[in-house]
């Protein structure tokens, strides 16, 4: 795995750039994704990467999915994660046991970036089930 990171501007704006040309932007001066914000998002797209293929393979009718991340830091530099908690919002007809269980396995077994993370932060999810007809009103 190679990234390159390229400067965009002459202050702190980059772009990273995986080795199949696909590209992030990130900032340290509010013009895109912070480093820390692209944690939270990698944590989130490894995780429900993790939980879209295994409600698959436990044939659950997954239609939509979201997740909203939220991060706490701790004050002192290094301003590490302290605190991770991930709401999944599934869509679709899901039993909720299958619901949980693909998520405690992607989050405690199968997500390498949380695996990563959860050695200075507490990582916690919580989720809810909509059923995708609900939204067609």
């Amino acid at each position: 795995m190679k990234i390159l990171l390229e400067r965009i501007n002459d202050n702190m704006h980059f772009k990273a750039s995986n080795e199949a040309g696909h590209t992030l932007e990130l900032s340290g001066d509010g013009l895109a994704v912070g480093p820390m914000e692209s944690l939270l998002s990698a944590i989130a797209g490894c995780s429900t990467i993790d939980i879209v293929m295994v409600l698959k393979k436990m044939r659950q009718d997954l239609q939509d999915v979201k997740v909203e991340v939220t991060g706490t830091r701790r004050e002192e530099i290094p301003q590490l994660f302290t605190k991770i908690h991930m709401h999944y919002k599934l869509i679709g007809d899901i039993k909720d046991k299958k619901a949980k269980e693909a998520i405690d396995l992607s989050v405690e077994k199968y997500c390498s970036v949380s695996k990563m993370l959860e050695k200075t932060a507490e990582i916690t999810t919580s989720y809810e089930i909509i059923d995708a007809a609900s939204l067609s009103d």
